[in-house]
């Protein structure tokens, strides 16, 4: 089986190519850290974090960096406001980051660059394409000339006659032309500078993603990723400064998702109408925010919503309902002598889980896909548990054993079924249980009574408890290792 990626440069899905075999070789745009985190922000860091862990399960090596920008006017403009120096602001928010994204649990990158760290690999590409006659000083700032470069546009799909004609040259502009971007701007008064051969100043935006990735990765790496919005002109600057400098292709494969929207509005800071991880966090576990990212393939739109969140977190207690129901059963009740009960459909259709989970990631990493196996999986998984006798056949538990096993191994790619099973769903039931009037103690008590009631016969008394309780909210489940409750949501 082969990994296939949708390429943003060709516009469709290819097959995954590496300069060296079996080694990934990938960079993707980081947080310009003058703020909280949003969800936007975790979508991003997920959906990356979820490719890797996915490359890394199919034996690549991965080197994956992530930057961060920790200068720039938003985050100059953010320091004044708050009366701290640029670095102050921008050192605290990535702290801040790292808390969010620890709270998700998203493994750390393996090369985390800040760009004011790499300004002397900055100003070595912009005099390389000075002296190529691709950019030009004007007064302390330093522009790319847009037209040096006969594939502008390529990775946008923009023509850049079209571009030329709707742009404007504002009042005392220094550019050439009004498609020209900067790649180093002199300083103003009181803004963080770095000496220079054009001046005092500090690098342009687009600017520090080539030098930071020619420096770790080198001229020419596998894929680049970001979200679409990066797409032009960010990574389409990129791509000019870094060709027109080595005079190579910079990035075989381009990956980037889709937007976070809130009522089909894409959300975003200066709209205001973005939501914190932290805000989320606060009310829903870091692993149902995970599952909602990963219900919708990664360059798909995402809205969010207080249904999709609740959906979100039945389906992922539907999950962890089924990891218990394995984990309770006893291996010492298996009976070698017993006849088995799973069917050789049903058999199949488990132990083709992980292939199924691989033919779904493969399709450019469809974890939409890859629920929706796991969801069928368990089902069946299901049907099997509530027909299993007492005294179940050894090889049924040991196959339900290795496929809980399986599951948490893949479900693991998207950080999902980390918490063990029992415990999430005491947590879950007793938030539930401090809303409604009833208490664990209480619960128990009627369910040894239910027990004794159907020893007794006395199946009228017993399912009225079992009517009670539900009218509670209280579900039963009975299985071989005994009866087990939980409480049902609205």
């Amino acid at each position: 089986m082969t990994i296939r990626i949708y390429n943003t440069l060709s516009g469709k899905r290819e097959p995954l190519k590496t300069l060296k075999s079996g080694h990934v070789k990938l960079y993707v745009c980081g947080i310009t850290s003058y703020d909280y985190c949003h969800i936007g922000h975790a979508r991003s860091a997920l959906a990356f974090d979820m490719i890797v862990r996915y490359l890394r399960y199919r034996d690549y090596k991965v080197t994956y960096v992530r930057n961060f920008t920790d200068i720039d006017d938003k985050i100059i403009a953010r320091a004044r406001q708050q009366n701290c120096s640029s670095d102050e602001l921008a050192s605290r928010f990535i702290d801040e980051f790292y808390l969010d994204m620890d709270k998700l649990g998203i493994d750390r990158p393996d090369i985390e660059p800040r760009a004011t760290d790499h300004i002397p690999e900055m100003i070595e590409i912009i005099t390389e394409l000075i002296d190529k006659g691709m950019a030009y000083q004007a007064g302390n700032d330093v522009y790319y000339i847009v037209d040096s470069f006969p594939d502008y546009g390529k990775l946008s799909r923009r023509n850049i006659e079209d571009m030329r004609a709707g742009a404007r040259i504002a009042v005392n502009e220094q550019k050439h032309n009004p498609m020209d971007f900067v790649l180093w701007k002199g300083s103003k008064p009181g803004e963080p500078t770095w000496e220079s051969p054009w001046g005092a100043g500090r690098p342009g935006w687009h600017i520090e993603c080539s030098a930071m990735s020619r420096k770790y990765l080198g001229t020419t790496f596998d894929i680049h990723g970001g979200g679409k919005d990066l797409i032009f002109p960010h990574h389409e600057n990129e791509i000019a400064q870094s060709e027109g400098a080595n005079d190579k292709p910079f990035v075989t494969t381009w990956i980037h998702h889709g937007f976070v929207t809130i009522r089909d509005e894409k959300m975003s800071k200066s709209l205001g109408n973005f939501l914190t991880i932290r805000d989320i966090l606060s009310s829903y576990h870091p692993e149902i925010l995970r599952f909602f990212i990963f219900s919708t393939q990664y360059r798909n739109p995402l809205d969010f919503s207080e249904s999709a969140m609740k959906n979100a977190t039945l389906g992922l207690e539907k999950l962890y309902e089924c990891m218990a129901a394995i984990d309770v059963l006893d291996p010492d009740i298996g009976d070698e002598q017993a006849k088995a009960l799973l069917t050789d459909v049903d058999k199949q259709k488990i132990g083709a889980l992980e292939e199924r989970f691989q033919n779904a990631m493969d399709n450019d990493f469809n974890t939409a896909q890859a629920q929706g196996i796991f969801f069928d999986t368990v089902k069946t998984i299901n049907r099997n548990l509530s027909i299993l006798s007492s005294s179940p056949a050894q090889s049924d538990i040991d196959i339900f054993k290795n496929a809980a096993s399986t599951l948490k191994k893949l479900a693991d790619i998207m950080g999902l079924l980390r918490v063990d099973a029992v415990t999430f769903l005491a947590e879950k039931n007793q938030k539930l249980l401090d809303k409604i009037n009833i208490d664990e103690k209480m619960i128990n008590l009627l369910i040894a009574e239910r027990e004794q009631c159907r020893i007794e016969k006395n199946w009228s008394r017993s399912d009225q408890i079992r009517d009670e309780l539900l009218a509670k909210n209280i579900e039963l489940k009975d299985g071989p290792s005994g009866t087990e409750w939980s409480v049902k949501r609205n």
